[in-house]
């Protein structure tokens, strides 16, 4: 499951019982009557934990979009589909290819000269600096301020621009802020994991500074994770350069401020740091910097596998249920990790998502194996590059193998190998009016099951949440209004770490699971009229430290570049309000420019509730000027 970055829809999804939704809608028939639907082969928990065992197993370690272990899952996936007699999606085969950028790296034109009162010298890329993997590939020239932490807080009286002006200049800064890392300090906002060093950046870009350089907080410049060009998919060009030097280098230019160079290095050391902890800002007399950074990105394939199993109405064939999952995980993990050590230790991904993986294979398996078909065709899809930001859902529905105005629902299944005292969440039940009767009478269906001790009034615990959106594939496809339903079990300790493993799967949860997904998807395929679609009209409004304001707006992880496309936005927001739209590319709110999702976030850090500011919008080619006023984030 994806983790969202900056400030948006959290990976976790909370269980909370949603409000009662309206009960009318088609008259379903008994999915669960398996005589009536002649289904021939059961869901297996042994055929679950076959494939879990699988994807999770350390040889393909953790199936990180891009890699060789990842197609290797495609490939097996594929062969698991063609093995049940099911047809290719597109007419080219299983795999559905799209490309990405799996990372950056250094290109050969990266130099940083130092000018000052001891001269001139020239750093060495990878031992006294290194350009940020999120740095423009361009020239910076000129002055230096040290801005210290490169905070601008007026409204804690803090302010590391106060009184200076570096418009044209480059600014130093350090990490961190006056309180350290204390992440319940009030400069904590500031200091954000993953949020830090871009939202530093985009400040010192919105003062007008023409680079910024970040001081190394390690001794050994090769331990800092800044030496080593991390790249983030929503934050892939700053506008600015930007790079990292070593503390030395870094203390060896401060010293031509502190009037201390004829001084013995002890001497020197203590001005330097009493520099440092002044927080004034200061313009380096004498100090000229130019450096050049070149960083290329690197473009990579990865792949959907999709399979169509036609349906048994030709009346009904060519509409589709997509029934979905996405098989990529951490690799070795990365940023995206939570372990106390986020790297090079295999993340396995068994519940996260091999679990809805090897859902997806053993529902293709029992349905190919019914005796009659479901009347509409069923589309199976495992989705790549989910983690990475619904990459492969996006790709899918932006040029989907099947039509999507044929595609009557789409249901997804992610972490679902965890059942826990019966407790199932469904998110997406307010997308299509006809989503809660079925689900209601599906669980009801397993009355005897529920007698039995395993879940007072059905068959399941359930929890709902209404809307579309959320961070797993089925909201690519909400987003151009389909219908979706979201599958999980929940998150845990495990989650996003080394130790989600297959030992700790409940199969038999899970075949409970699938089957009461069978049963929906094959209700829907059945249905004499597709169901609806509906846009929820009520606020999931997603949280985020820091952020006081609320816009409403549902961005596109999948395709940033030059802006921010909006994948949708909420009914009744300021977004509607203000005629913003699904497929609108943000590039300008309030006074920041808007190149990706970080900038985005960090503009609406400087907005305030009720203060209306201009966004300007490129609609079909044209750009656009419109007003929003932000409410204030409860």
């Amino acid at each position: 499951m994806l983790m969202r970055k900056p400030g948006f829809v959290l990976a976790a999804v909370a269980l909370a019982t949603s409000a009662a939704l309206l009960t009318s809608g088609p008259r379903f028939a008994a999915a669960s009557d398996k005589s009536t639907n002649g289904v021939a082969t059961q869901v297996s928990a042994a055929q679950i934990a076959r494939h879990i065992e699988f994807l999770a197993s350390d040889k393909l370690q953790g199936r990180r979009t891009g890699t060789p272990e990842a197609d290797e899952a495609a490939a097996y996936i594929a062969k698991q589909f063609q093995s049940y007699g099911l047809k290719p999606a597109a007419a080219a085969g299983f795999l559905e290819p799209f490309d990405f950028v799996a990372g950056v790296k250094l290109g050969e034109q990266n130099t940083f000269r130092v000018k000052d009162s001891s001269g001139e010298r020239e750093l060495r890329v990878g031992s006294d600096f290194m350009p940020l993997a999120f740095s423009a590939s361009e020239f910076a020239e000129g002055g230096v301020v040290f801005a210290h932490y490169g905070i601008s807080a007026p409204e804690l009286q803090y302010d590391n621009y106060k009184d200076v002006d570096v418009k044209g200049k480059i600014v130093m800064i350090l990490r961190g802020s006056p309180d350290g890392d204390n992440p319940h300090g009030r400069f904590a906002d500031f200091t954000q994991p993953g949020l830090e060093i871009q939202n530093k950046t985009l400040k010192a870009r919105e003062k007008g500074a023409r680079g910024i350089i970040f001081v190394s907080e390690e001794k050994n410049f090769s331990d800092d994770r800044l030496s080593r060009m991390r790249h983030d998919l929503n934050f892939l060009d700053a506008g600015i350069p930007a790079v990292a030097i070593s503390s030395q280098a870094a203390d060896n230019i401060l010293a031509t401020q502190t009037q201390s160079l004829s001084a013995d290095e002890g001497t020197k050391r203590a001005a330097v740091e009493r520099l440092k902890s002044s927080g004034v800002p200061v313009a380096l007399n004498n100090v000229s910097i130019r450096f050049k950074t070149d960083v290329v990105k690197v473009h990579a394939k990865s792949a959907n596998v999709a399979a169509v199993l036609k349906g048994g109405d030709p009346a009904l064939a060519s509409e589709y249920v997509v029934i979905g999952a996405h098989y990529d995980h951490l690799g070795l993990g990365g940023p995206e990790s939570l372990a106390p050590k986020p790297e090079g230790q295999i993340h396995h991904g068994a519940d996260d998502n091999a679990s809805g993986t090897s859902g997806l294979m053993e529902l293709a398996r029992v349905l190919a194996a019914e005796r009659v078909r479901p009347k509409r065709s069923i589309v199976f899809v495992a989705f790549s590059g989910e983690e990475l930001g619904l990459l492969g859902s996006g790709a899918y529905t932006k040029n989907p193998a099947l039509p999507l105005a044929s595609t009557v629902a789409m249901l997804n299944m992610d972490m679902i190998g965890r059942l826990r005292q019966s407790a199932l969440f469904i998110g997406g039940v307010g997308t299509s009016p006809a989503w809660k009767p079925l689900i209601d009478k599906l669980n009801q269906a397993g009355s005897a099951a529920a007698a039995a001790g395993n879940g007072a009034g059905g068959r399941f615990q359930l929890s709902f949440g209404q809307d579309g959106f959320g961070p797993s594939d089925h909201q690519s496809f909400y987003v151009r209004d389909v219908p979706v339903l979201f599958f999980f079990t929940g998150t845990h300790d495990d989650y996003h770490k080394p130790t989600d493993t297959a030992d700790k799967i409940n199969t038999e949860g899970e075949r409970q699971i699938l089957e009461f997904v069978r049963e929906a998807a094959v209700a829907v395929a059945n249905e004499p009229q597709r169901i609806a679609f509906t846009k929820v009209k009520t606020e999931s409004k997603p949280t985020g430290r820091g952020f006081r304001v609320y816009l409403g707006t549902v961005p596109n992880y999948s395709d940033q570049s030059d802006g921010m496309k909006l994948d949708g936005v909420r009914p009744a927001s300021p977004a509607e309000r203000a005629g913003l739209r699904a497929g609108d590319v943000v590039v300008t709110l309030g006074k920041t420019p808007i190149k990706n999702v970080y900038d985005y976030t960090y503009a609406l850090g400087e907005m305030r509730a009720g203060e209306e500011v201009e966004v300007v919008i490129r609609r079909d080619g044209r750009l656009m000027n419109l007003k929003i006023t932000p409410e204030k984030r409860q």
